[in-house]
């Protein structure tokens, strides 16, 4: 695979999708580098994903103690210490970074901890030195969007949130899609009071609506705050150090800390991209067809850059297929359809495929299958929160078009689920298949009378 210049793929992004495609081009016989100017792992390993997931857990332990007495068990007095958590999380994430990083090497990839910016098509220029490759991947991820409105210098994202000296006791939350309400549950968890505040009607656009409305009631059970249609118009840091939020109403909240989760942009500044005519939508993210090409025929993108979900997943599987179409003689594109997702709030959301309201949009005839109740693990301890799980399902073809669960290991069983979804089961063989129980996911194979509204 010998050619004039001095790598076959350069990689621009040590995150999930880089890694991945340069570790399978170089598995493939290609002579690969990769170039990272901050951490290798990127947003998901990072300061993403793993960490959140990690403090999930953490913040999950507070109910889990409440409902242990109900069990029998007495846990005396629980006490929560920040600092523990964080140097815990910190020790795990080095480590994860050090398991990328010895990926690369394995495979004899050339690993450059520089920032990286093109020249022109084949060059690479790395600071203190120039380099040329065959073949261009961009794969530079995303970071947190922060409003223009006085006083947003005192805001956090979640890139600061993981590492805050201390727990705050109040803290405002601003945004409605997942990584706000997976914060928002997070702190609150954790002993903080929490707002969160959305300008949108709902939380979770995009959702199904029946999801959205148990993401909404599970707020309510976690006492957090939840003021909708509502904007912050500024931050006031006063003195004695706390902040105070001027929201569209009109009133203030005064809070330890305001966190912004408002979307993403994509890291595409300062590449190179307008010198070469690669093209851009107008948030910045990197146009690319079926095969990850962009609008110079030797350049690649991937991940959290592109127009594409901004999903870890994602980003991999994308990595991978273009390895392959590129050295691997499997030239392939990824089917970004039917992709499955989650929310890591409380209790968890998970779902795959189509919403009610999309399935109507598309179809003549729609079924909808589904049910709420209290999950077994629940009824000792007598909690409120409740499990939804809804089907829905093509009228015409008894195809299951989207499934949507909201509750224990929401996540677990939708990934299951996705597989029987994504091969287009029926809901006949989905009651085909015989239950489980005591479980969760049993409901999903038990659902069988139409719901009517």
């Amino acid at each position: 695979m010998a050619s004039e210049h001095d790598y076959d793929f350069f990689v621009i992004g040590g995150g999930s999708g880089g890694v991945r495609a340069g570790r399978i081009a170089a598995q493939h016989g290609a002579r690969v580098a990769v170039a990272e100017d901050d951490r290798y792992g990127g947003t998901c390993v990072i300061r993403g994903c793993v960490p959140k997931k990690m403090f999930v857990y953490a913040s999950e332990w507070s109910s889990g103690f409440s409902d242990a007495r109900a069990y029998g068990w007495d846990p005396g007095t629980p006490s929560f210490d920040w600092p523990t958590l964080v140097a815990n999380k910190d020790a795990a994430i080095a480590r994860l970074e050090g398991i990328y990083v010895h990926l690369l090497e394995k495979v004899d990839a050339t690993v450059y901890r520089k920032r990286a910016r093109l020249i022109d098509k084949h060059t690479v220029d790395l600071g203190d030195e120039q380099v040329t490759a065959d073949k261009i991947l961009i794969a530079t991820g995303a970071r947190p969007f922060l409003p223009e409105i006085p006083g947003i210098e005192h805001a956090i994202t979640s890139n600061e949130a993981f590492d805050l000296p201390e727990l705050p006791k109040r803290v405002v939350v601003v945004g409605g899609g997942y990584i706000a309400l997976e914060f928002a549950h997070i702190f609150s968890g954790l002993g903080c009071e929490v707002t969160v505040i959305h300008r949108g009607h709902t939380v979770l656009r995009g959702f199904d609506t029946d999801v959205q409305h148990e993401v909404c009631v599970g707020l309510q059970h976690q006492r957090i705050g939840l003021r909708l249609e509502t904007t912050v118009q500024s931050i006031e840091k006063t003195e004695s150090g706390e902040y105070r939020t001027t929201l569209s109403t009109g009133k203030n909240l005064r809070t330890d800390v305001v966190m912004f989760a408002t979307g993403r942009v994509p890291n595409t500044r300062n590449l190179g991209l307008e010198e070469l005519g690669i093209e851009t939508d107008d948030r910045g993210a990197i146009l690319v067809n079926e095969y990850s090409k962009t609008s110079v025929d030797n350049v690649y993108a991937v991940g959290d850059c592109t127009p594409r979900e901004n999903l870890t997943p994602v980003a991999i599987r994308d990595g991978h297929a273009l390895a392959d179409t590129l050295f691997g003689d499997d030239p392939r594109p990824v089917d970004h359809s039917c992709i499955p997702t989650a929310v890591f709030c409380q209790p968890p959301a998970a779902t795959v495929g189509l919403t009610e309201k999309q399935a109507r949009a598309e179809f003549a005839a729609v079924d909808i299958y589904k049910t709420r109740f209290r999950a077994l693990q629940h009824s000792l301890p007598k909690r409120d929160e409740k499990v939804m799980m809804k089907l829905v399902v093509d009228g015409d073809t008894d195809r299951v078009l989207g499934a949507h669960v909201v509750g224990v290991e929401a996540a677990e069983i939708i990934q299951c689920v996705a597989i029987a979804v994504k091969m287009g089961a029926t809901k006949k063989q989905f009651d085909s298949t015989i239950a489980i129980h005591p479980t969760t996911a049993e409901e999903i194979v038990t659902m069988r009378t139409k719901f009517e509204r």
